[in-house]
């Protein structure tokens, strides 16, 4: 299933954006999850706005889909500052960037969302106006070119990346601040989905909820979606309540499995263990082999199997576990990892974090 059709796809279709908006928290304490980032964070803007400054420059950086946007609007929000909102791709030209940065006011916030696509080129105009508060400004060319230097008001950029190690050395270097999101535990999954209800008028029962929560993938946006799906089927096939047995039937039809994985997951993990026996396999190779783009399957797919135990990356290519194997039906091969691959516990007693979502049972 390409994307953004994809039910499970952490990325945001374009029909989502204004019911996204609708949903968003409005404040560090309505924010579910992410308690260590939350207490950061709250601290350095509680001492930005003690010393009425700017806030430093803050990276965020996650898998999609887990509140990076959010965020950023909040952290403004938590400021009492205006925030401007534009990504890496839609800055083509450095002119563009400076437009932006001249136009903003004392103490506003910049959003740069997948801040590692911006060009090279562009990279380089922050740099000056990130550590100096400076636009420098080039007029002419050749040996007669002038650098005109233009002072700009104090403010604080905020850049949302997947990929933090494709940033350029020198912009990472002048964030100050860094908070990396992580996939979330099924009992935050289940207040989101419980807010998102209220908020859409959804009859949404704790059973429905928990059951739509552990096969969320550890995701806000995909419980969402899931959620309004699954409310589809309650109307049509159902009473209008989402209740656990309503939600495993519409994911049953969705052909979303225990573990939240669907199709497209499935057909990946059976590629690696039977056309290649489960690896060590290259990731261009597995793309081939079931006919995805190798950027789409480290971007989309792999992360939330890495996750969970059943992807492993080595230097040598991607190693299927023993629990992808035991998930899938098939014979474990010889020699494979075994990891934690024990389900629930390998999430601990108490619900730490491993490589199985808390909540999820074994395969």
């Amino acid at each position: 299933m390409a994307e953004p059709e994809r039910v499970l796809s952490p990325a945001q279709g374009e029909d989502e954006a204004a019911l996204e908006r609708s949903l968003r928290p409005r404040s560090l304490a309505e924010f579910p999850g992410q308690a260590q980032v939350k207490a950061q964070l709250s601290v350095f803007i509680e001492a930005a706005r003690r010393r009425r400054e700017a806030l430093d420059h803050l990276l965020l950086s996650g898998p999609p889909g887990l509140g990076k946007t959010t965020l950023a609007h909040i952290v403004a929000a938590e400021l009492g500052a205006s925030i401007r909102v534009t990504s890496g791709p839609a800055i083509e030209r450095a002119g563009d960037l400076a437009a932006i940065l001249t136009s903003l006011g004392e103490g506003d916030v910049l959003f740069v969302d997948e801040i590692h696509r911006l060009h090279p080129a562009v990279a380089e105009v922050l740099y000056p106006a990130m550590e100096d508060g400076a636009l420098d400004i080039v007029i002419g060319r050749g040996p007669g070119a002038k650098t005109l230097r233009l002072s700009l008001p104090r403010f604080t950029l905020i850049g949302a990346t997947t990929r933090p190690g494709s940033l350029a050395g020198p912009l990472r270097d002048r964030f100050g601040v860094f908070a990396h999101l992580d996939y979330y535990r099924t009992e935050e999954l289940e207040t989101i989905l419980a807010r998102s209800a209220e908020v859409l008028a959804i009859d949404l029962d704790p059973g429905g909820r928990r059951e739509i929560a552990r096969r969320a993938r550890g995701t806000p946006r995909v419980a969402n979606r899931l959620l309004r799906r699954i409310r589809d089927f309650a109307e049509v096939r159902g009473a209008g309540r989402v209740t656990e047995t309503v939600a495993r039937e519409a994911l049953a039809l969705l052909e979303i499995d225990e573990l939240g994985l669907d199709p497209v997951d499935r057909r990946f993990l059976r590629a690696v263990a039977t056309v290649y026996g489960g690896g060590p396999v290259g990731l261009e190779a597995v793309a081939a082999a079931i006919g995805e783009e190798a950027a789409t399957l480290e971007d989309v797919y792999e992360p939330y199997l890495v996750q969970i135990g059943f992807v492993l990356r080595t230097g040598r290519g991607r190693v299927l576990s023993e629990a992808a194997f035991r998930h899938l039906g098939l014979p474990v091969a010889p020699g494979r990892p075994g990891g934690v691959a024990g389900g629930r516990d390998a999430a601990g007693a108490e619900g730490q974090v491993g490589l199985f979502p808390p909540g999820s049972r074994e395969p």
